[in-house]
């Protein structure tokens, strides 16, 4: 099961009545950390196990997501470990573009300051500074959740290594062509200023207005529906449908544009649907994405009509007015005209908002950066369908493949300080030079560097690589890449995943930047509400770990993990897991102060008794199931595996089981001190990866070995023993059926009761005394009197319950709760036998009522029971 290759001191069963996990995580950790555990060698020979974490933003604290995730990361990475590779979790964080310059732009506002007034080289350094005080809190909190990362490689994405990086990948792909500038539609953000791209604009139904506007005159009317009233004003054209009979006609025309002195042609176009409203659509190609592209193909003229903040930039009227005002402004002068036919209000309708700040995204005309990415994100799909990165769970890979098989060129560049400057410089004459690390950056009178900064997504998509040192070819790029695992949420497959994947494909030549994709679902609310501030229900892990330690966050986050679903967590379900490890800790105290013990050899199965080759069979079966488990990423199971392994049948069964062996003394009591020292030393192993801290804690004092982060994974040594765990099922069978049945008889757990075993003939003599002492059961005296028999397991077990119970009360408390059983036995037979009930009623009705009868039916047999096995009244 378990090769312990260190050397045991003496162990110390000296451990304190009660587990207090504030005394004991953060000695721990340092003391990890000090050691160097979880710094990784490149220059080993061990095989490489590498996870690079999803890196936070400078801006953020821990939360229930970050601890979630975390924890699975790190159980794997410790698991690893103990399996003999060498395992590195490398940490870092993002310098998170927006959301960054956003927290330093609050704090000048604070000050009467805009970052204009400090000029971009003075409001940058205070962005560094802002980084040094407040950024990377979380950082510091991971080392409370117990995240055994390498600290010594601690990476941030705009430090100089992956700058150099950043400026190496722009580069190579600039020169292959693959990176380009050009005037396009992007989603833009008057708040912030900056371009965002598809995947950070989130739509939410808005309440809006549509409204129908007659353009033209006299027979050249046409009727069009918009949500955009203002955006008319930048109207260059009217589109139908080619096919369209209605409107062939008037095909090449100049219809007058109402509130303007200008007239806009109508042109075919196969985009529209003549089948939708009046089947004639507004073309504004500055202000949307469709009409930019009917424009194309038309050779329309782009018409801005707003600036940067919204506000619109024609048309007297309506000049200087913010974008919402002048919709209401245009719709006002259109009903004054009379060309409005009909209004809508409120509107339900789709609107895009920006992930960073909420203000409503506007669709706007503008040069950008963009690279090119039909061949990357073909390469991207390429290596999921061949087999070469797999993702799990695998019904993900469908999310994956609509994302990357219709991705649009990506916008890259930001309108802000804060981040990595485009490296493109621009001559007095029209040059332009794009500028690699090593290259001589252009200088002279009238050379400017662009303004722009990458997307932040743009540096975190070389996380992978950048990280272990690319663009040179260090040790760690050569001993840890490709690595092997990406724990990260199903919702960031379009922001980080497949940037991973096409930059990291594109840039180590084919070689896959992970193996594996593993996909977690959301942490949310005991009622599987999303955690919102606004709904009140937002957690900081922190406070639980306060409260009932690390161990317990960990273990209720790892028991929830499904792949790819969601993971509901309550403050009831933490302290029910604290309970756990408080139940680890009173067990191991138990068997440490009788004799549990790893010293000397395992003794041989003829030497140990059914109850010790029961556990260790079922140990290395657990270890066996522990593993498959790992191997497919269901945390969930695992951890309820060991769940119930430790609780139930090592706790709850095996130590009370060898209680009377213990307390016997001799041979027995050694071979079964041994037997369990062994299950625990074991049990503690696979327990560790999820619960760090108080595994460690009791490991050491019971083996005296150095570390368990060190320690050696458990083996499954093939020992199994179906005959003993046939036997010990068989016991508890006896045993669970008799204390039922004390329970049904209102019996304290306690209360003694005189009884008579009948076990011959089965494997189960030889545990009468356990049977007795688990049961409360005295020996039968000369004045026995069996008012109750119960059959179980082939075995009898007969009862003395007179002086113990009330007899006749039993008697009645059970004849009217039968009573109520047949009475509705009778109610839903009566149901079933209804054939009009039947024909009219939902399946789900009916098989709600067959419940309830099979129920019923249960009760009564249950019920009788109970009372043939009382003595006459």
């Amino acid at each position: 099961m378990t090769e312990n290759t260190q050397t045991p001191s003496a162990p110390n069963s000296e451990l304190p009545t009660q587990y207090a996990p504030a005394e004991v995580e953060g000695k721990l950790y340092e003391r990890w950390v000090e050691r160097g555990y979880f710094t990784a060698d490149p220059a080993s020979e061990k095989p490489p196990y590498t996870i690079v974490i999803p890196p936070p933003n400078v801006t953020g604290s821990l939360h229930l997501g970050h601890a979630f995730q975390h924890t699975l990361m790190d159980a794997l990475t410790r698991r690893k470990r103990m399996q003999g590779y060498e395992s590195l979790w490398l940490p870092g964080m993002d310098h998170a573009g927006i959301a960054t310059q956003n927290k330093v732009e609050q704090q000048l506002a604070e000050e009467g300051k805009s970052r204009h007034d400090l000029g971009r080289e003075e409001f940058v350094e205070r962005v560094w500074q802002w980084k040094e005080e407040y950024g990377g809190k979380i950082l510091g909190q991971m080392r409370r959740l117990g995240d055994g990362v390498d600290w010594s490689r601690e990476r941030f994405t705009m430090d100089e290594g992956l700058s150099k990086a950043v400026q190496t990948i722009f580069k190579k792909l600039y020169d292959d062509e693959l990176i380009y500038r050009a005037e396009r539609i992007i989603n833009w953000c008057p708040r912030c200023l900056t371009a965002i791209s598809d995947i950070e604009v989130e739509y939410q139904e808005d309440a809006g207005e549509l409204v129908s506007i007659t353009y033209g005159e006299g027979e050249d009317t046409l009727v069009v529906a918009t949500t955009r009233a203002e955006t008319m004003l930048g109207d260059t054209a009217i589109a139908v449908h080619p096919d369209d009979e209605r409107y062939r006609h008037l095909v090449g025309k100049l219809i007058k544009l109402p509130l303007t002195d200008r007239s806009i042609p109508v042109v075919a176009d196969t985009h529209v649907d003549p089948e939708f409203g009046t089947g004639c659509v507004k073309v504004t190609p500055a202000h949307d994405p469709n009409d930019f592209a009917i424009g194309q193909r038309h050779n329309l003229p782009n018409m801005t009509i707003m600036d940067e903040h919204g506000v619109i930039t024609v048309h007297g009227p309506f000049l200087g007015l913010d974008r919402f005002e002048a919709r209401s402004a245009v719709v006002s002068a259109l009903r004054q005209q009379g060309r409005i036919v009909a209004e809508k209000r409120p509107y339900l309708h789709s609107v895009g908002h920006c992930s960073r700040c909420g203000t409503t995204v506007e669709p706007r005309l503008s040069l950008q950066w963009w690279v090119k990415v039909e061949t990357l994100a073909k390469a991207a799909g390429d290596a999921v369908r061949d087999g070469r990165v797999a993702i799990h769970p695998q019904e993900m890979e469908k999310r994956y493949f609509d994302w990357v098989d219709n991705l649009n060129d990506w916008c890259i560049s930001r309108q802000l300080w804060w981040g990595h400057r485009i490296p493109v410089w621009y001559g007095p004459d029209g040059e332009v030079v794009c500028v690699g690390p090593d290259d001589e950056v252009p200088t002279g009178e009238g050379w400017t560097q662009d303004t722009d900064v990458l997307d932040t997504w743009f540096s975190s998509g070389l996380w992978p690589f950048s990280t272990l040192g690319w663009p040179e070819k260090t040790p760690d790029l050569e001993k840890f890449y490709s690595t092997d695992v990406l724990v990260t949420g199903h919702d960031i497959i379009f922001f980080w995943v497949a940037r991973m994947m096409m930059f990291g494909l594109y840039a180590m030549d084919g070689e896959v930047p992970f193996k594996t994709i593993a996909l977690t679902g959301l942490v949310r609310d005991e009622r599987g509400k999303k955690m919102s501030k606004s709904f009140g229900n937002v957690v900081d892990p922190l406070d639980w770990m306060d409260k009932y330690g690390s161990d317990a966050v960990r273990f209720t986050l790892a028991k929830g993990a499904n792949p790819g679903t969601d993971v509901p967590i309550g403050e009831d379900w933490v302290q029910a897991s604290r309970n756990f490890a408080n139940k680890i800790w009173n067990a191991t105290r138990f068997a440490l102060m009788n004799g549990a013990t790893i010293e000397g050899e395992l003794p041989a199965p003829e030497e140990m008794s059914a109850t010790d080759r029961w556990i260790l069979s079922r140990l290395n079966k657990t270890v066996a199931q522990v593993d498959a488990y790992y191997e497919d990423f269901q945390f969930s199971k695992l951890s309820e595996a060991l769940y119930h392994f430790a609780w139930d049948e090592v706790f709850d069964w095996y130590v009370e089981l060898s209680k009377t062996t213990f307390f016997a003394g001799g041979e027995g009591a050694r071979v079964s001190g041994r037997v369990l020292g062994e299950v625990l030393d074991t049990t503690l192993r696979l327990l560790h990866p999820v619960v760090p801290f108080v595994t460690e804690t009791l490991w050491t004092t019971l083996t005296g070995g150095e570390s368990l982060v060190v320690a050696d994974w458990p083996k499954d040594s093939g020992f199994r023993d179906e005959a003993a765990e046939a036997e010990i099922e068989n016991l508890q069978a006896v045993v669970t059926e008799v204390r039922r049945f004390r329970a049904d008889q209102g019996l304290q757990p306690g209360q003694k009761v005189p009884a008579r075993l009948d076990l011959a003939g089965t494997a189960l003599v030889a545990h009468e005394g356990a049977i007795r002492q688990l049961l409360r059961l005295q020996p039968e005296g000369d004045a026995f009197n069996a008012t109750a028999t119960l059959p179980v397991g082939g075995a009898t077990v007969a009862l003395d319950l007179s002086g113990t119970i009330d007899v006749a009360a039993e008697r009645k408390r059970l004849s009217k709760d039968l009573g109520a059983a047949e009475k509705e036995k009778q109610q839903a037979e009566a149901k079933l036998g209804n054939e009009a009930f039947l024909a009219k009623a939902p399946d789900n009705v009916v098989d709600k009522i067959k419940g309830r009868l099979a129920k019923a039916e249960a009760d009564i047999a249950r019920i009788q029971a109970q009372l043939d096995s009382l003595p006459a009244a």
